[in-house]
């Protein structure tokens, strides 16, 4: 099973890192395979969070997200996204972005870094609101009790999650510009741009998710029909949950590319060669995918319960940090231990829970077998 999953990911490794070596020498070797380790760290919070979305879809939408989603993901965001933001931040047509990004590596870094502070707020704001809908959502199972309950009752009230998106993303566009008016004002027209790219990052959100949202609600109204009508051959599922599921990967590309953000900005620190960069992070996204469908074949997030919550706990971590980074620098080391700790956490906690309940499990068989040895 591990094998049959990770297939593909093991060749286009294997691929990556020889023309890595045709590229650029044994040197070229080591960036590639560092960069692609770097985005599997930084990304391990994605691939949790993906297969709660990817197991209420069909089979045949999964092998979607492996070969046309895997296409977006490392051809788009890995390699087409930051000559976009060459074009776009130096006003230059693509091809002239290309040449740029192959000739003159360093101001193509530098255009790109420019652009951090719109990426960072689009993605931010985005990662943000998966964070503040899933903590204000009443569960039945919850993580950190203490914390989750007081949280679902705020829930109830309409709007909470983007009334306090909004509130972040002002108190950031304002500190930017008061940081850039003290210095000079070197950034000050930034400012907006934040402000304007972090309520894009909100409404992609929102309609997004909303779009998801209604399909997904509505093919779960319609299961128990779609059902009968598959056992008594009018219409096979997939594609009667063609719109849900059309909408879910749509979703799924975009929480891709808000993770992505920090993984391309973050490259920059070992290398600014685009060909590496995408074959590095290309490979890391493959692994990710897999990881992804994985966790669903195995039923890894219903065996263990917390993971999820790690996960989205690692998101809303991570959103922060995107936020800060428009005007802190962050090491990208930090950023990815971040996710792994609350993943490890919460699968330490899983196991912990199924270990209690599996022993009180064999205490009460143990009381029923005693109680019928009794006369």
């Amino acid at each position: 099973m591990l094998l049959k999953t990770f297939r593909w990911s093991f060749a286009v490794t294997a691929l990556g890192l020889a023309l890595g070596v045709w590229y650029g020498g044994w040197t070229a070797f080591g960036v590639i395979a560092i960069l692609a380790v770097l985005e599997i760290s930084l990304s391990f919070d994605n691939a949790v969070v993906n297969a709660g979305i990817l197991k209420k879809m069909s089979a045949f939408w999964q092998k979607i997200f492996l070969t046309v989603g895997v296409l977006i993901a490392v051809f788009g965001m890995r390699l087409a996204f930051p000559v976009v933001i060459v074009a776009v931040t130096a006003k230059k047509n693509p091809i002239d972005a290309v040449n740029l990004a192959l000739t003159d590596k360093d101001r193509y870094e530098q255009l790109v870094t420019d652009a951090h502070p719109a990426i960072a707020a689009f993605g931010g704001m985005f990662l943000l609101m998966i964070f503040l809908d899933f903590i204000f959502e009443d569960r039945d199972i919850k993580w950190l009790g203490w914390l989750e309950r007081p949280l679902a009752r705020l829930g109830k009230v309409d709007m909470l999650s983007v009334c306090l998106a909004l509130i972040v993303l002002l108190i950031t566009s304002f500190t930017f510009a008061t940081h850039a008016h003290q210095h000079g004002g070197a950034h000050a027209d930034k400012a907006q741009t934040v402000l304007v790219s972090g309520i894009a990052g909100l409404i992609t959100y929102m309609i997004v998710g909303g779009l998801s949202g209604f399909f997904e609600s509505r093919l779960e109204a319609e299961e128990e029909a779609e059902e009968e009508r598959e056992r008594e051959g009018e219409r096979p599922a997939v594609v009667l949950a063609g719109q849900a599921a059309f909408f879910m990967f749509l979703y799924l590309e975009v929480l891709d590319a808000s993770f992505s953000f920090d993984g391309v900005i973050g490259a920059f620190a070992i290398t600014n060669d685009i060909v590496l960069m995408a074959l590095g992070l290309g490979i890391g996204a493959m692994y990710v995918r897999s990881l992804t469908v994985y966790l669903v074949r195995q039923g890894t997030l219903d065996d263990y319960v917390y993971l999820e919550h790690g996960a989205h706990y690692a998101i809303g971590a991570l959103a922060v940090i995107l936020m800060v980074t428009i005007q802190y620098q962050i090491n990208e080391v930090i950023t990815g231990l971040v996710g792994v700790v609350l993943i490890g956490w919460s699968f330490w906690s899983s196991v912990r829970r199924n270990n209690a309940l599996a022993e009180a499990g064999e205490g009460a068989a143990a009381q029923e077998a005693d109680a019928a040895r009794v006369p």
